[in-house]
């Protein structure tokens, strides 16, 4: 038989109530009744809280994504310090990149540093296909989270084909996308084939997660809101679509999500997640409109609002909730990750108001 990882089938084949696929977020990304509104934050692990800093003080960052118990114990911070409704493993989208034989780092300040960028058909020869093997730290540690996180579900998640052909053509973080973009217009066919590689180690590498037990992954295309609909849709669609189609039996619900993506979200929800992350620039309710009744949504408070007083976030929280309304399941979130500088209290409470304000609505029908 399939195995499903969420709970709703043991490993070895006998039914259990609850688990993680009974909970309030794999719920509302299936799009069924919850108890109430499911609240988790992307860069929920780490960022702001200081005892993530104080763990990561000495430690390189691709190092700590790959040593088991950091990661298991930064993935499990903000879910006892905040009661968030599922927690997302700690790693980095580069991680699959580097174990297929890419000289990268991640530079403090800056972000991923490629030292030889993109450029030929031979260079794409060198990003390899890989195995369960090469990202073994992996699944080791989300075995680990699994059974220490209960009936809380965990989020896989992988970096999509096109922002991780970005990093790897520009060299490192762009906010043009120029050099990019040169080679997605001039060379088409090397640009198809480096996605095409990019979506297998991709697609490899969430299937690690997948067996390993997560309950839920998300794809980030974090870029790929500099793209007009229509080079979306030729050069980028395809290779997303690979990736999520390839998990279409895998018994987990696939998030889908990216930044300035207002005009393209038709397009992603095309590529076959269930449920489609929103940035803060389009409210849910007009983004159900365009990604369709079939999906749920994930988001969208700026994450700025929660450097605002109370009273703002407040207000805010308020009127997200009530947008996502429209939407057949709704996952609260930010429209990007949590600020460095975010006062984790705030954080806190913003799950507490969440669950609060969506229980009433819930106790009253």
């Amino acid at each position: 038989m399939t195995t499903d990882t969420t709970g709703t089938v043991a490993r070895d084949g006998d039914s259990r109530p609850g688990g993680p696929a009974d909970s309030p977020f794999i719920r509302a990304c299936r799009r069924r009744p919850v108890p109430h509104t499911p609240v988790w934050f992307m860069r929920q692990a780490g960022r702001s809280l200081p005892e993530y800093r104080e763990i990561r003080a000495s430690v390189p960052m691709l190092e700590s994504c790959r040593r088991p118990e950091l990661v298991t114990e930064i993935t499990l911070q903000p879910v006892r310090r905040h009661g968030v409704d599922a927690a997302i493993l700690f790693s980095d989208i580069v991680v699959p990149v580097a174990a297929a034989g890419i000289d990268l780092d991640i530079v403090p300040g800056t972000g991923p540093v490629v030292a030889e960028p993109i450029r030929t058909a031979a260079d794409v020869e060198r990003i390899r296909r890989i195995t369960r093997d090469d990202v073994s730290y992996v699944d080791e540690a989300v075995r680990q989270l699994v059974v220490e996180l209960g009936d809380t579900p965990l989020i896989g998640f992988a970096g999509a084909p096109f922002t991780l052909a970005s990093y790897l053509v520009e060299g490192g973080p762009s906010r043009t996308h120029a050099k990019t973009k040169a080679l997605m217009y001039g060379d088409p066919e090397l640009w198809h084939a480096l996605c095409a590689r990019l979506a297998e180690v991709t697609l490899a590498f969430l299937r690690v997660q997948i067996e390993a037990g997560v309950s839920a992954v998300q794809l980030f295309d974090s870029w790929a809101g500099a793209l007009s609909e229509a080079d979306y849709r030729r050069f980028v669609l395809p290779h997303s679509t690979t990736v999520l189609s390839g998990l279409v039996n895998s018994g987990v619900p696939r998030i889908h999500f990216g930044v300035g993506t207002g005009e393209l979200l038709g397009a992603m929800g095309e590529a076959g997640a269930d449920v489609v992350g929103v940035d803060w620039r389009t409210p849910l309710d007009v983004a159900t409109g365009r990604i369709g009744a079939d999906k749920a949504v994930q988001g969208n408070l700026d994450p700025c609002v929660l450097l605002a007083p109370w009273p703002v976030v407040e207000a805010e929280v308020r009127r997200i909730l009530e947008q996502g309304r429209a939407a057949p399941g709704h996952v609260f979130n930010l429209g990007h990750g949590v600020l460095p500088e975010t006062d984790p209290e705030v954080l806190t409470r913003v799950v507490a108001l969440v669950h609060e304000l969506s229980s009433r609505r819930a106790d009253q029908g």
